[in-house]
């Protein structure tokens, strides 16, 4: 599978490294900042950013050292410049004017010890991680010598953009019909089910997968993509079964009425057309993603 393509193991093990030593960086001056100012929520605005980082400096590493095709190089770079900053503005957005993040108070008020210590190892550095995992179909693209233009490493470039388009669309429309909907006096304390929330109940969670399964195929042109295939997994998995959907979904049920009636006849993830619902009940709010 793409013949044409090579890598340079040695060159990838560096990148990998300094990757990892760039996002220690960025979460330590995060933390250091939020510890400023009071407020841990900042966090969560670095979170694309820190993917652009990575980005940048797996592209900066591979042409010094004369690695990688340029014309993917530009792309990852560019479709994760553009993920990544469409997402820390839509959250710096959605957290102006709010206090701290009940997420994180909880673990600053159940701290054993120096409450901003406590933090910094039980959410920046496991995130400082997490990222650095997701991110290697990144550093992986980037040193892929020989072009995607020819064949099955063609294919799957133009299937990955693809695939980023449909996620990205979907992430970023999906955003902003909720921020919309919940802003809308008329319908404040209702659930959202208009637009994209009516086939899918978590249209942005899809939508991030998507956007990740697009980033992975750029590296799927040569088999060092499949030795990173567990990245966009592992962050499909977080999204469906961890700090995405189903950590949204259990504050829900237990804070809003209506919310199983939209449960019922609306998809957990996937978009599809709903069902009808056995049951109508009153709909009241619905909170926004934490990520």
């Amino acid at each position: 599978m793409g013949a044409a393509l090579t890598l340079d193991w040695g060159a990838l093990g560096l990148c990998a490294l300094v990757c990892l030593g760039a996002l220690l960086a960025v979460f330590t001056a995060t933390w250091a900042l939020a510890v400023r100012v009071g407020r841990h929520a900042v966090v969560d605005v670095v979170w694309g950013p820190g993917f652009v980082v990575v980005a940048a400096v797996g592209v900066l590493l591979a042409r010094a050292g004369g690695d990688g095709d340029t014309g993917r190089q530009l792309l990852v770079l560019g479709l994760t410049t553009a993920w990544g900053t469409r997402l820390a503005v839509h959250i710096a957005r959605r957290n102006a004017g709010r206090g701290e993040d009940p997420r994180y108070q909880e673990i600053l008020d159940r701290a054993p010890g120096p409450p901003a210590a406590h933090l910094y190892r039980r959410v920046y550095l496991p995130q400082t991680a997490v990222l650095w995992f997701v991110s290697l179909p990144l550093q992986v693209a980037v040193h892929q010598d020989g072009p995607a233009t020819t064949g099955w490493p063609l294919a799957v470039t133009l299937l990955g953009i693809a695939v980023w388009s449909v996620g990205f669309t979907f992430e970023t429309v999906g955003d902003w019909q909720l921020v919309r909907f919940t802003a809308d006096p008329a319908t404040r304390g209702r659930v959202n089910d208009r637009g994209l929330w009516r086939y899918s109940r978590h249209p942005n969670y899809f939508g991030d997968a998507c956007v990740w399964w697009g980033l992975w195929l750029l590296a799927a042109g040569h088999w060092s993509g499949l030795v990173v295939v567990l990245c966009p997994l592992a962050m499909t998995l977080d999204l469906v079964k961890g700090t995405g959907a189903a950590m949204t979904e259990k504050r829900m049920h237990s804070s809003r009425a209506g919310f199983t009636e939209y449960v019922e006849r609306t998809s957990g993830f996937l978009p599809r057309r709903p069902r009808t619902s056995r049951r109508s009940a009153p709909q009241r709010g619905q909170e926004p993603s934490p990520r």
